[in-house]
């Protein structure tokens, strides 16, 4: 707790040094938090929580659930063979090291412009943290923990679900907390292709176009809040997985 209060603390105080330091320059490109805030309020205010906010999570939210659930299965797959992982290996590490941002190009083509392309973007970003994780967390179970379930009798859904997905939880959620920072980049990222009709980098970029720095900052303040109320999330929810575990 008291760690906790000395974070925020320090969060605080550099809050109140940008503030001093801003309002004294009186720079329009650098406006102090005061000033981000009630720009905040000003656009929520005109419906940008519904009209920008809401369908940025709502992609967001589409891409990293349908990423996570194929980087999980595919991961844990392919992590239980060790001779499908070494066909695969090489597969996986180049579409690993493509950077997701230079596929949306690729994705507009292949879904045209719109929500679909932006979602298959977020999803391409997700899977491949998230897979590679999991296989690494399936190839590392435990022998003896196999030949035990296997010494009781259980089933190979049964060895999946009491042995080697919770062997694997620990990975698969360094994945999911690495893939969560990749979804929210490349959710602005799309958002700023040509075609974009709504959500917050699409804000942004409009508001760049037109010298909006308050905007542009604010948009800028709020990607942080989510990015840090989104981790915070998925930890809770790693938290709550973990006291269910026997």
């Amino acid at each position: 707790m008291r760690g906790f209060a000395q974070r925020w603390l320090l969060f605080a105080a550099c809050v109140v040094a940008w503030q001093v330091v801003a309002a004294a320059a009186a720079d329009p490109f650098f406006p102090p938090p005061s000033v981000i805030g009630r720009q905040m309020y000003g656009l929520a205010r005109a419906g940008a929580g519904t009209g920008d906010v809401l369908p940025s999570l709502l992609r967001l939210g589409a891409g990293f659930v349908l990423g996570s659930l194929a980087g999980v299965l595919l991961g844990l797959a392919i992590g239980r063979s060790r001779w499908v992982f070494q066909l695969l290996d090489p597969v996986l590490q180049f579409f690993r090291a493509v950077p997701p941002p230079t596929l949306v190009p690729v994705f507009v083509v292949l879904f045209s412009i719109g929500p679909r392309a932006q979602i298959a973007s977020i999803v391409f970003s997700v899977l491949w943290p998230v897979l590679l994780n999991a296989a690494d967390g399936a190839r590392r179970v435990e022998p003896l923990h196999l030949e035990t379930a296997r010494a009781f009798r259980l089933t190979g859904p049964e060895r999946l679900a009491y042995v080697i997905v919770p062997a694997s939880l620990p990975k698969i959620f360094a994945g999911l907390r690495l893939a969560l920072s990749l979804a929210l980049i490349l959710m602005v990222f799309s958002e700023l292709q040509p075609g974009a009709a709504n959500g917050i980098g699409f804000r942004l970029q409009e508001a760049t176009t037109r010298f909006d720095y308050e905007t542009v900052w604010a948009a800028i303040a709020l990607l942080g809040m989510l990015g840090y109320a989104l981790n915070a999330g998925l930890r809770v929810v790693e938290r709550q997985v973990w006291r269910g575990q026997p």
